[in-house]
């Protein structure tokens, strides 16, 4: 971990409980597969993991319809991108 992604892993320790804690569905094991996942690429810098492993947790968190989980989600995109990672395929941050 660096400075860089200090702000980032700890909004995605407090948003990979809330995906644990969701109501079991059919998305829940890929969500939090996908989450431990992004997790895991923000702390090894891997820009086109954390793209991937992004896209994929937000298309399954809008299948849950989770408020708690969803502004959580959010505010990982925020640090991510105040860090200066893409985040997104289509654009650079602020964009």
């Amino acid at each position: 971990m660096s400075e860089r992604t200090a702000n980032a892993l700890a909004a995605l320790d407090e948003l990979i409980p809330l995906i644990k804690a969701l109501p079991k569905d059919a998305h829940s094991e890929s969500l939090t597969e996908s989450a431990d996942a992004l997790r895991r690429a923000v702390a090894a810098f891997h820009m086109e993991a954390i793209r991937f492993r992004m896209f994929t947790v937000d298309r399954l968190l809008k299948a849950s319809a989770d408020d708690r989980a969803r502004a959580a989600f959010d505010k990982v995109r925020r640090e991510l991108e105040e860090a200066g990672f893409h985040t997104r395929s289509h654009a650079a941050p602020g964009a």
